[in-house]
């Protein structure tokens, strides 16, 4: 058995939507993308630290597979996050795309549910998330997430995609690690509780 973390950036409102570059992720008309940028460097430093150093493979949705692939799939070794994220295992949940390019990936499609399942069940490494807001969902919905690391950077942009969107299923948690960054942003960890001790 292995567990599954989301790393997730998001605003003080709750906006997941486009941290990096304002291109990054237009849809619903969303304008007000690279929120991030302000303490991008300390940030990514952190998440190297904290949430990338140990072995992981990754869960991707389409769309973050193909920015990342861009960011990363031709990267030497001499840049050391795209390393890692060139020799992680990759799953990509996607409907729509006939081939995967990117080095070390596998097509997921039909039974999302039952696919994350199965490679929850199997052996290896920690099951890491980045991005990927549409899959989030269907993960949240079926209480699938072991893990919740998450970057709240210090601004708040009104609308877009938010990470506990409609529908979400209620759930208590546990902070299981927490540091700030000089910027203002700051890293939390948390766990679900189990429902028999809620």
């Amino acid at each position: 058995m292995r567990k599954l973390a989301i790393l997730t950036f998001q605003t003080l409102d709750g906006v997941m939507q486009a941290p990096s570059v304002p291109e990054e992720d237009f849809s619903g008309g969303f304008n007000r993308g690279g929120w991030a940028r302000e303490c991008w460097d300390e940030v990514m430093a952190q998440v190297g630290r904290e949430a990338m150093a140990e072995p992981y493979d990754l869960l991707l949705g389409r769309t973050t597979y193909e920015l990342f692939a861009a960011s990363f799939a031709g990267s030497g070794e001499d840049n050391p996050v795209a390393a890692r994220l060139n020799k992680a295992q990759k799953y990509v949940v996607t409907s729509t795309r006939e081939s995967l390019q990117w080095q070390n990936s596998e097509k997921i499609t039909g039974d999302i549910v039952g696919e994350v399942s199965r490679l929850k069940k199997q052996d290896g490494p920690l099951l890491q998330v980045h991005g990927s807001w549409q899959l989030i969902q269907t993960l949240l919905a079926n209480e699938l997430i072991d893990e919740f690391r998450l970057w709240t950077f210090p601004v708040v942009v009104g609308s877009g995609k938010r990470l506990f969107a409609g529908g979400t299923v209620p759930a208590k948690f546990q902070l299981t690690k927490f540091e700030t960054c000089p910027s203002g942003a700051f890293m939390h960890f948390y766990q679900p509780v189990a429902k028999d001790s809620v």
